[in-house]
């Protein structure tokens, strides 16, 4: 008999490759990693697991799991767009920028849209924000800058940093109302989705996931789908949970993310990924001598 905090399902094939979220998901809500999780992602790794921490943050804010990895340590950031190397202070390796003019399309889009929008325009080289883009508690504020059309525009000093994503924010909308609106208003620009509690969106390059950029690192080592395990809890993990073989929704995750995932583990803060992890691990055939 199983208990309500044993994972469903046990992977049916070998893994090869652990993916996973961070905020909400790995780390519990005050941003930490417990013992428990250090310790399973060190034995998935002993185990010849490799791990890929998957995520919306940028490099910058990286350094939370960046004394965690055993490995390989990369990390695919900015929602797919960057994948960096942890072991080398997040050294960005790979780049899928969003083009500028893209971003000033959908700019004119949601301004016209959704009344009320601010900016923030995450690169390579930091982050810059309008003054009405709300500071977001327990992250470094960016740089202030006019309106983000003047931080887009090609002649701006310091413009050549390749664009990772363009983030919106609404004082007033309701997040997935938001997010279906930003979609109805300017998805065939861009890539659009969200995963923070607020109303705050994060715009990608078209075709730019993290299902897409995990699958590129997977082909470069062999790695199928079906030999990976997807971890997550909001709408930007979704194309994941739903491209890896085997995917769990936290406890805590959006609806949506529940509905897509193909099992469930417990909450973030009772480490639902170490449980799985854990499970994964009793699973494996014996070595053989």
């Amino acid at each position: 008999m199983t208990s309500a905090t044993d994972p469903q399902p046990v992977a049916p094939v070998v893994p090869r490759l652990i993916a996973t979220d961070l905020d909400g998901t790995l780390l519990r809500d005050d941003k930490s990693v417990s013992p428990r999780t250090v310790a399973a992602l060190a034995a998935a790794e002993e185990a010849g697991i490799e791990v890929f921490f998957v995520t919306g943050r940028p490099a910058r804010w990286m350094s939370v799991v960046s004394g965690h990895v055993h490995g390989h340590g990369l990390a695919i950031c900015a929602n797919g767009a960057a994948v960096v190397d942890l072991h080398a202070g997040g050294k960005v390796l790979k780049v899928q920028a969003l083009e500028r003019e893209t971003a000033l399309g959908v700019v004119h889009a949601l301004r016209e849209a959704t009344p009320g929008v601010s900016f923030g325009v995450e690169t390579t080289a930091g982050f810059h924000h309008e003054p009405t883009y709300p500071p977001l508690h327990g992250f470094a504020p960016g740089t202030i800058v006019s309106v983000a059309e003047k931080l887009l525009e090609e002649d701006r000093p310091g413009s050549g940093a390749p664009v990772l994503k363009l983030l919106a924010h609404h004082g007033e909308l309701d997040p997935d109302a938001f997010l279906t609106r930003a979609r109805a208003a300017a998805g065939p620009l861009a890539e659009i989705t969200r995963s923070s509690p607020w109303a705050l969106l994060e715009i990608s390059g078209p075709g730019v996931s993290k299902a897409a950029t995990l699958a590129l690192c997977c082909a470069e080592r062999g790695i199928s789908a079906a030999e990976v395990v997807a971890f997550g809890d909001m709408p930007n993990d979704m194309e994941m949970l739903t491209w890896a073989g085997t995917s769990y929704a936290m406890g805590n995750a959006h609806p949506d993310v529940l509905a897509a995932a193909s099992g469930r583990t417990v909450a973030n803060n009772e480490d639902g990924v170490a449980v799985v992890i854990e499970q994964i691990l009793r699973d494996l055939p014996p070595k053989s001598a």
